[in-house]
């Protein structure tokens, strides 16, 4: 899957992890862990891992101004945290925003660095 890709659908679930946030703690109610949260952390745990390879592809061969490694890191890590955080109610709201918001910022910047070089194939722009 193309980087493009993959940031579209992180943000796609980042924005899924808000809204399924909000909407638990409407129900007031946990989700069984095996049954809904696992596996559901599972897929996105593999999607997590592929953009982050192919944005560290992209990191190396575009040295893009607004990206760098060590927000590609804090991405991977916040994410990985609130897709499970989001199942649950008890999770401090504040702390839960900030975190996906931080991860969108990047995401964001990532795929308007994407559309503005018109560069998805990971190939040096020179």
């Amino acid at each position: 899957m193309k980087l493009k890709d993959l940031t579209e659908k992180l943000i796609s679930e980042s924005e899924a992890c808000l809204a399924r946030f909000e909407q638990l703690r409407v129900e007031d109610r946990t989700p069984d862990f095996f049954e809904e949260v696992k596996p559901h952390v599972a897929k996105v745990d593999i999607w997590i891992s592929e953009w982050k390879q192919e944005a560290e592809r992209y990191i190396r061969l575009n040295r893009p101004k607004y990206i760098h490694q060590n927000q590609i890191d804090a991405t991977e890590d916040g994410m990985k945290q609130y897709s499970v955080q989001s199942f649950f109610k008890e999770t401090s709201k504040k702390r839960f925003y900030q975190s996906v918001h931080a991860v969108l910022y990047t995401l964001k910047t990532l795929l308007t660095e994407l559309e503005r070089e018109g560069n998805d194939d990971n190939i040096p722009t020179t």
